[in-house]
């Protein structure tokens, strides 16, 4: 997932990025502790470009490629 800490701040429903902030979390990702982003991820989703509904597809084709999920998914019940 990649997404600018900013928006990251303003999605965090338990307002752990405040808690960091103020110092009650110690060693917070992104704001006490560095973020290094992964050199080669599997997947890349731009979580404040990409609709959750793209991401979804995005996320499913590619275990697809990697036959991690059967090429056609059925939805009947």
């Amino acid at each position: 997932m990649d997404v600018p800490l900013e928006v990251a701040e303003q999605r965090d429903p338990k307002g752990l990025y405040k808690k960091a902030r103020e110092g009650v979390i110690k060693e917070f990702t992104g704001i006490s502790a560095p973020y290094e982003a992964p050199e080669n991820p599997d997947i890349h989703i731009r979580a404040d470009t990409e609709s959750v509904e793209d991401s979804v597809r995005h996320i499913i084709s590619a275990l697809q490629e990697k036959g991690l999920l059967p090429a056609q998914l059925n939805n009947s019940k």
